[in-house]
């Protein structure tokens, strides 16, 4: 056992991602289900501590460190990586397949690395691997979202190992610890790590990479980008950030500016994206504040949120797959034809909502108890306002607008079994998550005597729902709801991907223009020079002709005395 706690968890996975190719393509699935069971199972018997210490160039390393909080996040992958590949089951795109299993085994192995170059090494296999489940879309808007991705991923990771780097100059370790110094201050390490993670937690301005790739992915491809990249950085910034208080202010901008963007929205995968910011301005909060109660808080409300996040992107998903769109305006009705799928994406809207017995309750609680704790009475009053938020874009819009509203008329099946037991199983976990939450707080980083189901909860949730379910109701029958149309949303983003090209469009453009007058000119001057010099050359030009005597003894004597001249100066 102590051999294969040396190892990266999750390096089982990646190992037999590479050899899948080699099987029958209806093999590929069910081997990353294999690998996935198999490789939670090891996760499981493997003791908690530092494991594969091992000394590089003078640098010690630690390839393994699995602590309280490691170990929630390394299971929660796993078993998101179970689930997912439970839902690709039908899947017969090797790509797909080698993709998800690497992508979710560097997740894993990133969570549970001890030091930064460890952590880097496994941060950068996330970005290569996922974005293929980008392009396999094969389409050209899949590529251009995948080539962003990937720039914006790697430029993550090369800040990471830029911040490594000084940190190992500085202090002649990797560790991978707290940066947040007594004072609260950072060094140049810490400030180049920090925006490290905040890529790749999608922070304000630096968000879009993630609306703009995760609805391009495939069906499948979607649940697994959902459950790891920006969760990974979540647990980067809890071991690395906890208690940096600029962190709450970070959060509180994430809850709250995704709402506007998220209700206008057509795309219902967009809106869940958009969706996905929201929830991880929670997260972010919980590491600002940084007391127990918070951290408790962050952690599990990332377990929970992989669960009902990845079930949301399967319901909708199974909607795409069977449908062909996701464009509220074209969808309505299909409750009829999907009460499956209906079901499982109602039960997966009350737990990211935070309904009493679901998931999201016994987790968001915590973090808004925590800024409570701490007397922080704008940044409550700021959770609450995102939470009523929450349920009306994901909790409400995205079930109404897929499954009721208006029938589009659409009757198709079904989605197919394995989708059907894939979110089953997501359900099934935010129920038991929300109800039996003993089993959740078990795995959080601190041992706290917390009860989330007290009377003032209860009574504040379903008072803080009723009202955002009334406020839908009121703008829906008064008309003021934002109509769903076919749009294009504009974000920040519109400033690199439209503005700047067209800014790059026009100055290519004018200095063509300019290179072009030069060119012209100069050539047309050469040509007046060369034209000048074949007159003048010429038999009867002025140096071609036959000049007289008298004219060639003058010429001759005039450069003898400038000769004279010259020589006597």
């Amino acid at each position: 056992m102590t051999a294969i706690a040396d190892l990266p968890p999750g390096l089982l996975m990646m190992i037999g991602a590479l050899f899948l190719p080699l099987l029958a393509r209806r093999m590929q699935a069910w081997t990353v289900l294999a690998l996935s069971a198999l490789s939670l199972a090891l996760f499981i018997l493997t003791p908690s501590g530092d494991h594969g210490n091992l000394t590089l160039f003078g640098a010690e390393l630690h390839l393994v460190r699995i602590d309280s909080i490691s170990r929630p996040f390394a299971i929660v992958f796993h078993l998101a990586a179970i689930i997912s590949a439970i839902y690709a089951l039908h899947v017969r795109d090797p790509r797909q397949h080698v993709a998800g299993a690497l992508y979710a085994g560097a997740a894993i192995a990133a969570a549970c690395a001890g030091d930064l170059l460890t952590l880097f090494v496994f941060w950068e296999l996330t970005a290569i691997s996922s974005v293929f489940l980008i392009w396999a879309s094969d389409n050209e808007r899949s590529y251009r979202a995948g080539m962003r991705y990937l720039i914006i991923q790697v430029t993550s990771g090369v800040l990471l190992l830029s911040g490594a780097i000084v940190q190992y100059v500085e202090t002649g370790s990797l560790s991978f610890t707290s940066f947040v110094g007594a004072d609260e201050g950072l060094t140049l390490a810490g400030k180049l790590i920090l925006v490290a993670f905040g890529i790749k937690c999608a922070f304000p301005l630096l968000h879009n990479w993630l609306q703009d790739s995760y609805p391009k992915a495939t069906v499948t491809g979607t649940v697994f980008l959902s459950a790891f990249t920006t969760k990974l950085a979540v647990y980067s910034l809890i071991r690395g950030f906890a208690g940096f208080e600029p962190l709450i202010w970070v959060g509180c901008a994430m809850t709250l500016f995704p709402i506007v963007f998220a209700v206008i929205e057509n795309d219902l995968r967009r809106v869940l994206a958009y969706s996905l910011n929201n929830q991880l301005g929670f997260m972010v909060v919980g590491i600002g504040i940084g007391t127990e109660l918070a951290i408790n808080g962050t952690v599990a409300h990332a377990f929970c949120h992989i669960i009902y996040k990845s079930l949301l992107f399967m319901s909708m998903g199974a909607v795409l797959y069977r449908v062909g769109t996701i464009k509220a305006t074209e969808l309505g009705g299909l409750h009829k034809s999907m009460p499956w799928t209906t079901t499982f994406c109602l039960i997966g809207a009350g737990a990211i909502s935070g309904f009493p017995l679901l998931s999201g309750f016994v987790s968001k609680s915590m973090i808004i108890s925590a800024a409570a704790e701490q007397h922080m009475l704008g940044v409550w009053i700021v959770l609450l306002i995102a939470s009523a938020g929450v349920m009306e874009h994901s909790g409400i819009k995205i079930p109404f607008f897929a499954f009721f509203a208006h029938d589009s008329g659409k009757r198709v099946q079904e989605a197919p079994r394995n989708m059907l037991v894939a979110m089953a199983m997501a359900s099934a976990g935010c129920i038991i998550l929300g109800t039996a939450y003993p089993l959740l707080y078990g795995l959080l980083p601190h041992t706290l005597d917390y009860h989330p189901y007290t009377t003032t909860h209860v009574v504040t949730q379903l008072q803080l729902l009723m009202f955002a379910g009334l406020a839908f109701v009121f703008l829906m029958k008064m008309g003021w709801y934002p109509a769903e149309q076919r749009a294009t949303v504009l974000d920040t983003d519109w400033f690199y991907r439209i503005a700047i090209p067209r800014l790059v469009a026009k100055l290519r453009t004018g200095i063509v223009a300019a290179d072009s007058a030069v060119r012209t000119a100069f050539i047309s001057g050469l040509t007046d020079v060369l034209d000048y010099a074949r007159a003048a050359f010429c038999e009867t030009g002025l140096f071609g002709r036959t000049w007289s005597t008298n004219a060639m003894a003058f010429w001759a004597s005039a450069l003898l005395a400038a000769s004279l001249v010259v020589y006597y100066l």
